[in-house]
This record gives C-alpha cells, sequence and structure tokens, in this order.
C-alpha cells in the first residue's frame, strides 16, 4: 500500500506520456541547430536580395554600356551568318544585329536560362560569365562594402559628418510614423554595434522588486556619495535586468550589506535570466540534481 502511494502522482503533477515525452526531448534537441541554420539562410539570402544582387546588377549594366559592341547593317556573308569587319567577325542574331563572333560562342557554350536573343542579352549573359563569376563578383562587393563602411564611419568621426548625421536624426525625428519605427531600430543597433561595452565588477543577489523575492543583478559602480551618507553604508550601483531579454532592466543603488555575491559567471547569470530560471549553474544545484543531470 505504501509503495503504491508512493508511486502516485503528487497534487498539480501530471504524468507525461512516454511517447510524448519523447517528442518533446527530440524537439528540444532539433529546435537550436535547425533555428540556427534558419537565421543563417535568412541572413545570406536577405544580403543577397537587397545588396549583392542590386549591386551585380548596376555593375553588369555598367560593364555593357562600356564593352558592348552590337552594331547593325552590316555586309552579311549569307551562308554564314557573320560579317567582317576590319578582321573582326560578327555573327548575325535573329533580330538582325550583329555582336563578335568571339562572344556568340562564349554564350553558346553556356546559354543559361532563358536563352539569350538579342544583343543586350547576350551580352548580359557574356559579361555574368566573364567579369562577374560568383567565386569573383561576390568577395569582391563584399570587400567594397566593408571598404565603404570604413570610409563612412571615418566621415562621420569628423565634424562635418556628424553635423551632416545630426541633422539627418533630427530630421527623421520629425516626421510622425517613421520617428517611431526609426527611434527603436536605432536603440537596438546602437546597443549591438555600440563600441562601449558595459563594464561590471562582479554579481550580486539583490532582494528586488520586495522583501524576501530575490533578482540577480551586474554591480557597474561602487560610488553613489548622496545614497552612501544617508545609508551610513558602502552603497553597490546594480542593473538588474529583465527575463527573457537581458538587454532590458532597472538600474538600483543597493546598501552593499543587503547584496549577496554570487560565485557565477557572466555567461551563466545571461542563461539563467533569458532562460527565465530554467537553466542554472551546474555547482548552484544540490547534489542529487547535479547527479541526474549527468
Amino acid at each position: 500500500m505504501t509503495n503504491e502511494l508512493q508511486e502516485k502522482p503528487g497534487l498539480g503533477q501530471v504524468i507525461a506520456h512516454p511517447f510524448r515525452r519523447a517528442v518533446l526531448r527530440g524537439l528540444g534537441v532539433l529546435c537550436p541547430p535547425l533555428l540556427t541554420v534558419l537565421i543563417l539562410v535568412w541572413v545570406v539570402n536577405t544580403t543577397k536580395s537587397y545588396f549583392l544582387e542590386p549591386v551585380t546588377g548596376w555593375a553588369r549594366e555598367s560593364i555593357i554600356w562600356c564593352v558592348a559592341d552590337i552594331r547593325h547593317d552590316l555586309p552579311l556573308q549569307s551562308s554564314t551568318k557573320t560579317a567582317k569587319v576590319d578582321d573582326q567577325i560578327y555573327r548575325q542574331l535573329d533580330g538582325g544585329t550583329f555582336i563578335p563572333e568571339s562572344v556568340y560562342e562564349l554564350v553558346q557554350r553556356q546559354p543559361g536560362k532563358p536563352p539569350a536573343t538579342t544583343g543586350d542579352e547576350y551580352y548580359r549573359r557574356y559579361v555574368d560569365l566573364t567579369y562577374l563569376r560568383p567565386y569573383v563578383a561576390i568577395p569582391f562587393f563584399l570587400s567594397l562594402f566593408i571598404l565603404l563602411l570604413y570610409f563612412l564611419g571615418k566621415f562621420m568621426a569628423v565634424g562635418i559628418g556628424r553635423f551632416f548625421w545630426d541633422s539627418f536624426d533630427r530630421l527623421i525625428s520629425r516626421l510622425p510614423i517613421v520617428r517611431s519605427v526609426y527611434s527603436s531600430i536605432k536603440q537596438v543597433s546602437d546597443f549591438i554595434l555600440s563600441e562601449h561595452t558595459l563594464k561590471f565588477s562582479r554579481i550580486v543577489a539583490v532582494e528586488f522588486p520586495s522583501k524576501g523575492v530575490w533578482s540577480i543583478g551586474f554591480v557597474t559602480n561602487e560610488n553613489f556619495e548622496a545614497v552612501k551618507e544617508r545609508a551610513q553604508e558602502p552603497v553597490l550601483v546594480v542593473l538588474l535586468p529583465y527575463s527573457p531579454i537581458p538587454h532590458t532592466g532597472c538600474t538600483a543603488v543597493v546598501p552593499k550589506s543587503k547584496c549577496i555575491d554570487l560565485d557565477i559567471t557572466f555567461d551563466q547569470a545571461c542563461q539563467f535570466i533569458i532562460s527565465c530560471g530554467v537553466v542554472v549553474p551546474p555547482h548552484q544545484l544540490p547534489h542529487t540534481e547535479t547527479e541526474k543531470s549527468k
């Protein structure tokens, strides 16, 4: 009878079906790599669609404008559909225009889909095969983009660049709908891309938001004279991040005696906050739970 009672679940406990438990465990294993791949694919496709393809298209049309040799009304040799001008052989296309024989033969060997029919289409394909091969074009344009970012950053660091940037910010801040979206995106990008990283000396537990409720925080400073004089003891300035997004939070000035130093790393603290307390540092678990996790 005692064994039967021990095997029964307690109040509020639910016995998970073995099949459901196995499916959830498999989903937990599959989700991290799958989401990582999906995010990387999204980044690559976005970069390709909104940067590489437009830039490649502009470069293609510019090269065509420089190298295209499309002629009309040349003396045709009807037997071969070719014409010779200054020792250069031209091939007549279906539309009646002429292009160099070398361009025609190269495109015919790798016609692509759909096959080219006009002189402009032949030259677009010719430029792709000659000047804009992916293994050359992609590294070149990415290097060019990084170089552009470098010079833009240098320009914005000087007075005139900062003046233009501040003027642009003021202009955007006056637009009714755009300013809300722009300000939110700017705050996120400034946080991610800013060189001024958050500096903290240690990680502590603080009674917040009420007595008896403990929150993890990062000590960012140990000096605040006005509060220190009123509390009549040393104080700590603590950043208290919110779950599950540690980028948001509040700052509190707490008496040093009310803080508990925690023997955990920054990564472990972030994992605890992002997971809403599910992922606890192994050395903070009871020995029985640590052995079970192993």
